[in-house]
């Protein structure tokens, strides 16, 4: 992909912004999040899993590398795509498969995996849409799991303006409560949640995130004045809103399909 004009830079939202300075853990739980639900997911070898949103690939490879289940790598952005095959070719990992989705129309049957993550994706879409689709191509029997954003206790107005009118505009998410409603509507069942403080944009959590890596982000950063403008607009007004930040991590399940009656049974 070509190098992106001052123009173009300033467009970037702050998820495909920090993809092109090559962060490599890009959700409001971070790192620690995705060790969560990876337990929850409880993976085997040959399973199908869909990683929706997959950004720049992080957890299609590691989810591939450390369980040995088959990742189909899927997101609406060709940025975001460009990025993630890169990193899978990088990785050496086989098993990861990068395509192009929308997850208001997943392109996949009906039951076509075994768990489906969507981390940080859903609430930038019709909620309650996205959630009955991953619900749709999850096998019965199978998982769904999702990093959301929501509001550890109630914004103030101007973090609320400031967070969902001119960092993410069109975002839409609540409380916990409020996401426990929106994946029980989808039919699923067995619900838990685990949540956190947003660190994704502190020095703590970048740090925790990237590890030594935040040192090449922290370089690729430098090298462009348009780059840290973006950074210099974007920081005052995400310490705003932290503070009333948090993530929630959703487990569900899908119910088993309910047994055909014996044929004895079919006339009573």
């Amino acid at each position: 992909m070509s190098q992106l004009s001052a123009q173009q830079v300033r467009a970037l939202d702050p998820y495909a912004f920090l993809a092109v300075l090559g962060k490599w853990v890009i959700h409001p739980g971070g790192r620690e999040s995705t060790e969560r639900l990876l337990e929850w997911a409880a993976l085997k070898p040959g399973e199908r899993v869909l990683d929706i949103g997959c950004g720049v690939g992080t957890t299609a490879i590691r989810i591939a590398r450390e369980t040995g289940a088959d990742v189909v790598a899927a997101d609406i952005s060709p940025l975001m795509r460009v990025r993630a095959l890169r990193n899978v070719a990088r990785s050496g990992v086989n098993g990861v498969r990068v395509e192009a989705a929308d997850i208001l129309a997943l392109p996949y049957d009906d039951t076509s995996f075994d768990c489906v993550v969507a981390e940080a994706v859903t609430m930038f879409v019709d909620r309650e849409r996205a959630a009955k689709e991953l619900a749709r191509v999850c096998k019965p029997g199978g998982r769904v799991l999702a990093t959301e954003f929501c509001w550890r206790r109630p914004p103030s107005e101007e973090a609320r303006e400031i967070f969902l009118g001119q960092v993410c505009p069109g975002m839409q998410f609540d409380t916990v409560e409020e996401w426990r409603r929106i994946y029980t509507g989808a039919d699923l069942s067995d619900i838990q949640t685990a949540g956190g403080p947003f660190d994704m944009m502190t020095a703590r959590g970048f740090l925790s995130d990237e590890g030594s890596h935040a040192i090449a982000v922290t370089a690729r950063l430098m090298t462009r004045s348009t780059y840290l403008r973006k950074m210099a607009w974007l920081l005052p007004r995400m310490s705003r809103a932290v503070p009333y930040l948090g993530y929630v991590l959703v487990e569900a399940h899908k119910p088993l399909l309910t047994s055909d009656p014996q044929p004895a049974e079919r006339g009573r």
